[in-house]
């Protein structure tokens, strides 16, 4: 991709970081860079355009906004990629869903531990609040990049031996299945939005100045007691929720 500053008009009344926007946009839907693929650093942009990176960022921040590239915490600004769709419905797998989409699944453990129920977390459970459950936090990935970022939780007087299950492998369907649970099933799911932490926007690879969707999830046993309180956090611009009915 090339870009020069007489692509420029600086007297046509027209904001230049939004000239440089529309030309960087242009050369994407050229096919110039194809999607995932890295663009040229702010420093690059500014030579070539002959503007201060202040005005390069704004243009970028207004192409990450429409979805038409991402950026990625240290690592710099990328066309975006086609937006996986993931299914809610009363069986919800994440391996399933990203294979179904012919993307490659993968999970990394970033944390182990057994906690007190918080209030929230105790309702979910069907479990008085301060009794112990096991928190997994895990991030989910699709070809390498992350996807989401779940954390999970078990009542830990039901499952003992899941924290070792889980570090022999970190697929949560493995676990409950090693733990008498072979099947379970989505109760309920709740959505919401929010803007991410510093340390959620970097685990997912994300710009603080995107949002995430959070969805509080409930899964549940053959029986209908539950077994799993979820709380997933989602890189909105990589990921839509289908509500199937």
């Amino acid at each position: 991709m090339t870009f020069a500053s007489g692509t420029l008009d600086r007297g046509a009344g027209i904001a230049l970081w939004r000239q440089i926007g529309a030309a960087i946009e242009a050369a994407i839907r050229q096919g110039q860079h194809a999607p995932g693929q890295r663009l040229p650093t702010e420093a690059e942009l500014s030579q070539a355009f002959r503007v201060n990176r202040h005005t390069i960022r704004r243009a970028m921040e207004e192409l990450e906004t429409r979805g038409i590239v991402r950026v990625e915490q240290g690592r710099g600004s990328f066309v975006a990629e086609d937006v996986l769709d993931y299914p809610l419905n009363a069986r919800t797998r994440f391996s399933e869903i990203i294979r179904a989409q012919n993307r490659e699944p993968a999970g990394q453990m970033l944390r182990l531990a057994e906690i007190p129920a918080e209030a929230r977390v105790a309702e979910m459970l069907e479990i008085r609040r301060g009794r112990a459950v096991i928190l997994a936090e895990r991030l989910a990935m699709a070809d390498g990049r992350p996807v989401a970022l779940g954390a999970h939780h078990f009542p830990a007087h039901r499952f003992p031996d899941i924290m070792a299950r889980l570090r022999e492998n970190p697929s949560i369907t493995h676990a409950l299945a090693a733990c008498g649970v072979p099947d379970y099933r989505r109760r309920v799911t709740r959505i919401t939005a929010r803007m991410p932490t510093a340390e959620e926007a970097e685990a997912l690879q994300q710009s603080r100045s995107r949002p995430l969707l959070v969805a509080e999830a409930v899964n549940v046993d053959g029986g209908g007691k539950p077994v799993d309180a979820t709380v997933t956090r989602y890189a909105a611009g990589r990921t839509q929720m289908v509500v199937e009915s």
